[in-house]
């Protein structure tokens, strides 16, 4: 036993010092059947392969040196560092039936999404766990044949609801002791309830961990409070608050060193913000070096450092999906060079940022928080936002003057696709995607594409259980508006590009030079009276924002509070004489609408309204008659003038939607869907002539 263990160290250590491949043991370890029974298509049976991958980097490689602190995190006798992430694969039980390209879904916060984007999946509890029929709602990928991987990379979550949470070390300094920094940290209703509480973790959210207390003294931290973001803050006393929890107020306080407790209690109404003393910094940054070793092993190798072998045989092409947080984490896995792996091979021929606008996700920094993003409402001048290079071309931005762009190494460099919806505009600087801080327009390279879901709301990760969606802390119902139409329509183009050279649409996204796009000033001038609608009266504002010498656009050690430097120009889509957007895609509930959608809202005035409603957007349903708009003040056409009868209706969403099939932002099958859809509809069915 003891020769067998020698033997297969000894086999380890020779592969991962001759090979390029950092992936030393890929361990499948369940296979089960998925959607048991189900025929899909031509690919014919799926299963679901789970497991963890262990890896080894080398810190001195040039393309390791640049994730922050990797200098600092524990060695193997061979000088590697060290760490795991587990991994879930769907894919065909024949894999020669299936397309042999890998569909691989950057997770959001541990949590799955392809299937939910892409399939017209549900989410709910089969979201991170399918297993059944159900859970792969459609089957749309499986259809196509592709292999579908999802694995762990952000470091610092909490294992639960079947998250993927992968294992990374932590930095530690030359003698081996903690590396201490002062961090900041915000608290809103992001996290603290509707009722309050005395009460939360440190990092916000139970689902994240967070980043110890050094010092648990309340006279060497500060915490104060304010009504909004531009509000004074307001020092807390030092004897008003401690580290730890107290379910019931300061009687029922128990120190510890990853909660705070309020002993006045926190209100969801006011903006907390706590800067302390934080130690022991996650080597976060490795979460890159786990989607490229992931996707370059199951790509290119026939088996790991220790003999098992590769699950997967013949794969020809991958492409990488993230949306959200996940999108940020894609722009800055390009950025910082990740889709070259250590052979100098590219990881994915095309990569996919979903609704992040300009920000980035800034990973990459000593003691990193993937979770937070910058808002107008909250958290505005917190990592998690807009820094220069924004655009994926080369470009000198004329605020910071960095001359810089997201994509500028063209032998690695994949095809990239970017989707936005109109929040992103509102609250993500997207506009700086297209036109830089001056207002002067920005090229988009030949392997970039950018696409506007037109009048979208940031959510629509899954059809929409009802519509519009519940006003929670906003002023108006929401547009929960499902992405996934245009976005598999696009994933056939993206395919025809890398696979067989076929150019995909046009980039189509709102530019000062189109006349799509506007200031703030301008849009609402355009945007029509409705009663009772508020137009938001800001959006996201972007100021240049430094955070000091030791932080730099590829990461470092930020200073907890920035200096606030000049302003950017942003701008918004340009609205018609219904607030729908006029320029990008315009899905086909934009083409055909029944009100007006939106990807702004605004909070109620209890909720500190009316500043913007976080990601949520707007739906103000057309009134069915010219007499009940007309009573109402309603400057906007009645259903019943647009359309006439249902039959009216139901012939435009049949055009609109050959339109966009045409065009390439419909697939027939959805086409259809949106038909059958419009023909069972109660729209204007009292006027039909049938």
């Amino acid at each position: 036993m003891l020769k067998k263990a020698i033997f297969l160290a000894c086999a380890i250590s020779s592969a991962a010092s001759s090979s390029d491949a950092r992936v030393v043991r890929f361990i499948v370890e369940q296979t089960r059947p998925l959607a048991p029974g189900t025929q899909f298509g031509a690919t014919g049976e799926y299963e679901r392969l789970d497991g963890t991958a262990y890896f080894e980097v080398d810190p001195k490689d040039p393309l390791n040196a640049i994730i922050v602190n990797i200098d600092k995190a524990p060695r193997n006798a061979r000088g590697m560092v060290e760490f795991s992430a587990p991994f879930s694969i769907l894919k065909p039980r024949d894999i020669a039936k299936g397309n042999r390209k890998i569909f691989f879904g950057i997770t959001n916060r541990g949590n799955k999404q392809a299937i939910s984007y892409f399939n017209f999946g549900t989410g709910g509890q089969g979201g991170n766990n399918p297993l059944t029929a159900a859970d792969l709602g459609d089957g749309f990928l499986m259809r196509l044949g592709y292999t579908v991987v999802e694995t762990a990379w952000e470091g610092d979550l909490v294992p639960g609801n079947n998250r993927l949470v992968p294992k990374f070390p932590v930095a530690t300094n030359a003698d081996g002791g903690p590396i201490v920094a002062t961090i900041r940290i915000e608290y809103s209703d992001r996290t603290i309830p509707d009722k309050g509480t005395f009460t939360l973790p440190l990092e916000g959210a139970d689902n994240f961990a967070a980043y110890p207390a050094a010092d648990t003294s309340t006279n060497r931290a500060a915490l104060t409070v304010r009504d909004g973001v531009n509000g004074k803050k307001m020092p807390v006393p030092a004897d008003r608050w401690a580290f730890g929890t107290c379910a019931t107020g300061k009687d029922s306080l128990k120190a510890n060193d990853t909660n705070i407790c309020l002993f006045d209690g926190f209100k969801a109404d006011r903006l907390y913000e706590l800067t302390y003393r934080a130690k022991n910094p996650i080597v976060m940054g490795l979460a890159y070096a786990v989607t490229r070793d992931v996707a370059s092993f199951l790509r290119y190798e026939t088996k790991d450092a220790a003999g098992n072998p590769n699950p997967l045989t013949g794969i020809t092409r991958a492409y990488s999906f993230g949306g959200s947080q996940a999108g940020e984490y894609q722009r800055e896995f390009v950025y910082l060079g990740f889709n070259e792996d250590e052979s100098h091979r590219k990881a994915f021929d095309g990569v996919w940022v979903h609704k992040s606008g300009t920000h980035r996700l800034f990973t990459n920094v000593e003691f990193a928080d993937p979770n937070t993003f910058s808002l107008q409402d909250d958290r505005h001048d917190f990592l998690g936002t807009s820094l220069p290079p924004f655009t994926y071309a080369v470009t000198t931005d004329p605020v910071s003057k960095v001359h810089d762009g997201l994509s500028t190494r063209p032998k690695s460099d994949p095809f990239i696709f970017q989707t936005d919806t109109e929040s992103e505009f509102w609250q993500m600087k997207a506009s700086l995607n297209v036109v830089d801080g001056r207002g002067r327009a920005v090229a988009t390279p030949d392997n970039v594409r950018l696409y506007f879901l037109s009048s979208n709301q940031h959510g629509g990760n899954n059809p929409p259980r009802r519509f519009p969606g519940d006003k929670g802390m906003c002023e108006n119902a929401t547009n929960p508006l499902y992405h996934g139409p245009t976005l598999r329509a696009l994933l056939m183009a993206m395919d025809s590009w890398a696979d067989k050279g076929v150019k995909p649409p046009d980039s189509n996204y709102p530019t000062l030079q189109g006349g799509t796009l506007a200031s703030l000033d301008e849009a609402r001038k355009l945007f029509p009276k409705i009663p009772g609608v508020t137009y938001p009266p800001q959006m996201d504002d972007l100021e240049l924002l430094d955070f000091g010498p030791a932080f730099k656009g590829e990461g470092g050690r930020p200073a907890p509070q920035p200096k606030i430097g000049p302003r950017y120009n942003v701008y918004v889509p340009k609205p018609n004489d219904d607030g729908l957007d006029v320029g990008g895609v315009r899905p086909i509930e934009i083409r055909v609408p029944i009100g007006t959608h939106a990807g702004w809202n605004v909070r109620a005035k209890e909720s500190r309204g009316p500043n913007l409603c976080a990601l949520d957007g707007s739906f103000i349903p057309f009134m069915a008659t010219k007499e009940q708009r007309t009573a109402g003040g309603d400057p906007r056409k009645s259903l019943e003038e647009r359309y006439g009868t249902h039959d009216g209706y139901v012939k435009a969403v049949r055009d609109a939607a050959r339109q966009l099939v045409t065009e390439h932002f419909l697939i027939e099958e959805d086409a259809a869907r949106f038909i059958k859809q419009a023909e069972s509809s109660g729209i204007l069915s009292s006027s039909s002539s049938r």
